[in-house]
């Protein structure tokens, strides 16, 4: 979404995680996407930091943090949300990985951070207030996927404020916009270019 807000084009390689092209692991051993190479040869391979590059190209409606304040409320969520969170999320969409405890333990663990956010979400459209932000894209596909493992319960839990912010995000052209389906990529096909 960073991207496509920032204006830019990059070239776009559809990969299967099960089928990872050697080209990807050759820039990037980890073997997770995404994956942005430069021109220049260097590599990010982490999305929060793919998202900084792209806003720090082009940010026309302010979605970086404006102070030191509000840069370390950003990057207080997204820690919380790239750790804690996600750690909760894979138990609970994948519980029978974790047999140690039912799914439902794993979903309680991880409504701690919703609660954090209908907090937020109780004082203005977006988390940071009136306007979207990095930490509103940043923790949006997150929360989607809590949201999609039972969303019976989603739907009923006590979390008014984050259900109407996910499906306001989820409504968006900038969303539909990246949710494109594109073939799987293969050394010598045609380039694709993202948007």
């Amino acid at each position: 979404m960073a991207v496509r807000y920032s204006g830019l084009s990059v070239e776009l390689r559809e990969v299967v995680l099960k089928d990872m092209p050697a080209s990807l692991l050759a820039c990037s051993p980890k073997g997770t996407v995404p994956v942005l190479v430069l021109p220049d040869g260097a590599v990010i391979d982490e999305s929060r930091d793919i998202m900084a590059w792209a806003l720090a190209q082009n940010d026309p409606d302010g979605w970086l943090p404006a102070s030191t304040a509000a840069a370390v409320l950003v990057n207080a969520l997204l820690d919380e949300n790239d750790t804690d969170f996600k750690a909760e999320l894979d138990r609970y969409k994948y519980a029978v990985r974790y047999p140690e405890h039912p799914a439902e333990h794993y979903r309680d663990r991880g409504a701690r951070f919703l609660a954090k956010l209908e907090g937020r979400l109780g004082r203005g459209d977006y988390l940071l207030g009136e306007r979207l932000s990095l930490a509103d894209v940043g923790v949006l596909p997150f929360v989607r996927q809590f949201a999609h493992v039972d969303t019976a319960w989603f739907d009923a839990a006590p979390f008014p404020q984050v259900q109407r912010w996910l499906v306001a995000l989820l409504g968006t052209d900038l969303f539909s916009g990246v949710m494109r389906k594109y073939p799987q990529w293969h050394a010598g096909d045609a380039v694709t270019v993202f948007p």
